[in-house]
């Protein structure tokens, strides 16, 4: 199983928004780097999904149910389905990511532009245990 953190604007799209619905495509993705993080994706990665710009938080697990396919937007991109697990009872806010000396080298803190990241196994367990 491989885990990532995928990030949206909660204005757009959120993870209420998602628990709503039961499953979306993940499309739009217009970043190279994040389509090829898309292409790694495979069914039953756990994937962490990020309010960006106005809240900057984690706030709940979803896992990917359908892999790699044509993006309906634009067929030159991919995406991938998601569907909801958990909406965190406590989100973990940015600023928490920052304090957490464990998690200096995570993506979202390197690469802060890039929308779909991968994380490592310590990581994505050091984020779910701060959910707690």
């Amino acid at each position: 199983m491989n885990y990532w953190l995928v990030k949206q604007e909660p204005e757009k799209y959120s993870f209420d928004d998602l628990l709503k619905e039961g499953a979306t495509d993940w499309t739009g993705v217009r970043n190279y780097q994040a389509r090829n993080n898309l292409r790694l994706m495979r069914a039953g990665d756990r994937v962490l999904f990020y309010h960006s710009v106005s809240e900057k938080q984690i706030v709940g697990i979803a896992e990917v149910s359908k892999e790699e396919f044509p993006d309906p937007t634009d067929e030159k991109w991919i995406a991938v389905e998601l569907k909801p697990l958990e909406k965190f009872a406590k989100s973990v806010s940015l600023d928490e990511i920052k304090a957490e000396k464990s998690l200096a080298n995570i993506a979202l803190l390197k690469q802060s532009r890039l929308s779909v990241m991968p994380l490592t196994k310590a990581e994505y367990e050091k984020i779910t245990e701060l959910a707690e």
